[in-house]
């Protein structure tokens, strides 16, 4: 009896696992001129979505983009494995990117990895002609953690005619601190030979051109995360410029736990963008 209880839970656990590693939802790959190889991409939808009572009903969607040395799965299978239950209690489609360490902005040194052109040129309408979503500003997000943070916050800031809202957990909103890590060199260069292209490829460079209402903002660090300084950096030039926005200072730290949890008051704040 007592092998075969263990026998159970270990089936038990591997069946959760193999969950974890396989969620639901569609993976479906989208070529393109501004990256190669063709891109992965998860799309999770609610549960209600195929229901044929909801045939003519359409979604607001979340994009989740992932961090550094990521990719696609990190989202559904790593960091909020509930990710499909989320999408069918809020009424949500989440979609899910694999960001292949670019930063999520166009490499200046490698024209395969256009990946801002991407993004808005093939991805975003890829999505509202294979999905039923509403497609506007007003029923579009983007958010994501670390290197995710900085590409989610990137790309509405220079793109709100697509996203109206935004987020970031834990993320790399100022990468200039750090001047040899993630790669960041492959897309900019040498940091000493490029220093103002580096410093106008972050996120804090961009608070300038926002205006107030243009874009619903909404950002986070843990206390004990290496980004909390460039965080609150960001969090401090949003109010000097008059920026509403939400930062939130938690304990915490550069985990997935913490995002785990981070998540869920971001798509609080998102659920109620969509439904005024």
């Amino acid at each position: 009896m007592k092998k075969l209880l263990v026998s159970l839970a270990i089936a038990i656990i591997a069946s959760l696992g193999a969950q974890a590693a396989n969620p639901q939802g569609d993976t479906i790959s989208i070529a393109s001129k501004y990256i190669d190889p063709a891109m992965n991409v998860i799309v999770v939808k609610p549960a209600d979505y195929d229901s044929p009572a909801s045939a003519s009903k359409r979604y607001p969607v979340v994009y989740l983009l992932h961090g550094y040395s990521d990719d696609y799965r990190c989202w559904p299978c790593k960091t909020q494995p509930a990710l499909d239950s989320l999408a069918t209690n809020w009424g949500m489609i989440f979609v899910c990117p694999d960001g292949r360490n670019s930063w999520y902005f166009d490499s200046k040194k490698n024209p395969k990895m256009q990946m801002e052109s991407f993004f808005t040129r093939d991805l975003v309408p890829y999505i509202d002609a294979n999905y039923r979503t509403i497609a506007d500003p007003a029923h579009r997000a983007i958010t994501g953690l670390s290197m995710g943070g900085h590409g989610a916050l990137w790309l509405a800031m220079r793109h709100s005619y697509i996203w109206g809202n935004a987020g970031a957990t834990s993320g790399g909103v100022d990468f200039t601190p750090w001047p040899n890590g993630w790669n960041i060199q492959d897309a900019l260069g040498d940091y000493n030979e490029n220093k103002d292209l580096w410093e106008h490829s972050t996120v804090i460079s961009l608070v300038p051109t926002l205006k107030p209402g243009q874009l619903n903002i909404i950002f986070d660090c843990g206390v004990d995360d290496f980004f909390h300084k460039v965080n609150s950096n960001l969090h401090d030039a949003l109010v000097k410029a008059k920026i509403p926005h939400d930062y939130i200072s938690r304990p915490g730290a550069h985990t997935h736990e913490y995002w785990r949890n981070a998540i869920l008051y971001q798509l609080q704040y998102f659920n109620e963008r969509f439904n005024k």
